[in-house]
């Protein structure tokens, strides 16, 4: 008899009876001591395809083949056979299998057993697979094949097992099925078991040498060629696979530069203009294929700083099971003039002065500084965004706050409250640096 958790897997409860001891009614899958299966309740099974024992747990492993078996028994004594009343009408097998397993998870592999005049009506059962990685089951076609004793034995069900049911029998599948152990059978069909992966990577050539690396060294003007891998590494099919790449600043898209490589182009092809920055489809690669999509970028005359520029280009690959970068490195030594604060710009230039960017968090402050805000905007309050000025200096120098709430509008990011208006020109001027519209955070409120 199943003891423990096990015993939780099939149902519903139902009398017992042995092999020396049958029903004298029809039901299924109810003797306990069958010299085939043992204990009939446990009538769902999984192994291995290729191995020799069936278990009633399994750990999935990518690119491999498991078979589940289905155990069908009405228990009805072989007497009851001739009357009629021993013998099961419209007996159907319905299987369900789990589309995806992830990490974690303990999938069921279950089966039912209906029959319109056995009691119960219906009996089931489950087997249990995990993964230690997300993993799709497939269902091979045409692997659900009757044994049987009959002249059912060897016959293919059809995908209906797998939503509404199919019918078994003896003579045919046509539902009928007498009582005793002779007339019982198996259902057995395969599962295919696929994962996800894949992998990308970023190089870098001079212009036309195919010298692949991951750093090359230019100059100002120079035209070098990059080369973006992506491999299948699955064992599935990847459809809608998108490349896309983000040249760095300081560098230019040369139009017209870029190609595609993959076993329809073994030598590559032309591709539209949209790599960089968009993103271009290279459309659908089964496992193990792979392709290649190169483009060229000229880097600028004039970068950000005098001495070494590090400008790396960014390749990201995008599909329906995730997106993976890589990237790639042209190393520019610039000299400056003694008079230049970056390459070709005079001291005193206003593209001499360093721009702040606040991040979250940050805002910019009279004197063009990022600073760290050691409060936020309150959250709460009207869904609105009221605009106002604080303070005449904040006027003057055309700085705006932001605020969520008339109610909570005394609470100034520089301390500065209604009841002090009269102060406000000694406050900090602040502009909060915002990374979010508050429609697009009513949006994406949850």
């Amino acid at each position: 008899m199943i003891t423990g958790a096990t015993a939780l897997a099939w149902g519903p409860e139902r009398p017992t009876f042995t092999g020396e001891n049958p029903a004298d009614y029809v039901t299924f899958n109810s003797i306990t001591n069958n010299p085939q299966v043992g204990d009939e309740r446990n009538f769902v099974r999984i192994r291995e395809a290729g191995t020799s024992s069936y278990v009633d747990e399994m750990k999935l492993q990518p690119g491999k083949e498991y078979e589940v078996v289905n155990y069908y028994h009405n228990n009805a004594k072989t007497s009851l056979n001739e009357s009629g009343v021993g013998i099961a009408k419209d007996v159907m097998l319905k299987a369900d299998v789990p589309t995806v397993v992830k990490p974690g998870e303990r999938g069921k592999v279950s089966a039912a057993i209906t029959s319109s005049n056995a009691n119960p009506t219906r009996v089931w059962d489950e087997a249990y697979i995990t993964a230690d990685t997300d993993v799709a089951l497939r269902y091979v076609p045409n692997s659900a094949v009757v044994k049987s004793n009959g002249a059912v034995n060897g016959q293919v069900l059809p995908t209906s097992l797998f939503t509404t049911g199919a019918l078994l029998g003896y003579d045919s599948l046509n539902g009928v099925l007498p009582g005793c152990v002779e007339f019982a059978g198996t259902v057995t069909y395969k599962l295919k078991v696929d994962a996800p992966g894949f992998n990308v990577t970023k190089q870098v050539s001079k212009k036309g040498a195919n010298t692949w690396q991951n750093n090359v060294v230019a100059k100002p003007g120079e035209i070098v060629d990059f080369r973006i891998g992506y491999d299948n590494t699955g064992s599935m099919q990847q459809d809608e696979v998108v490349v896309k790449d983000a040249l760095p600043t300081g560098m230019t898209y040369v139009p017209g530069s870029t190609s595609l490589k993959n076993a329809k182009a073994p030598n590559g092809s032309a591709q539209a203009d949209a790599v960089a920055p968009n993103g271009l489809n290279i459309g659908s690669y089964a496992a193990k294929s792979n392709a290649y999509v190169t483009l060229s970028a000229k880097v600028g005359q004039e970068l950000q700083k005098c001495g070494v520029n590090e400008l790396i280009n960014t390749a990201t690959i995008i599909t329906a099971n995730g997106n993976k970068q890589a990237t790639a490195t042209v190393t520019v030594d610039v000299p400056c003039q003694p008079d230049e604060c970056k390459p070709g710009v005079p001291k005193g230039d206003d593209r001499c002065k360093e721009v702040c960017v606040p991040a979250e968090g940050q805002v910019v402050d009279a004197n063009g500084n990022c600073v760290t805000v050691t409060g936020s905007l309150p959250t709460t309050g009207p869904a609105e965004t009221i605009l106002t000025l604080v303070g005449v200096g904040a006027l003057a120098a055309g700085f705006t706050y932001w605020y969520r709430s008339r109610q909570t509008l005394k609470k100034a990011l520089a301390g500065v409250t209604l009841e002090q208006e009269e102060k406000a020109h000694d406050a900090p001027k602040l502009l909060k640096a915002r990374t979010h519209t508050h429609d697009a955070h009513t949006t994406h409120r949850r």
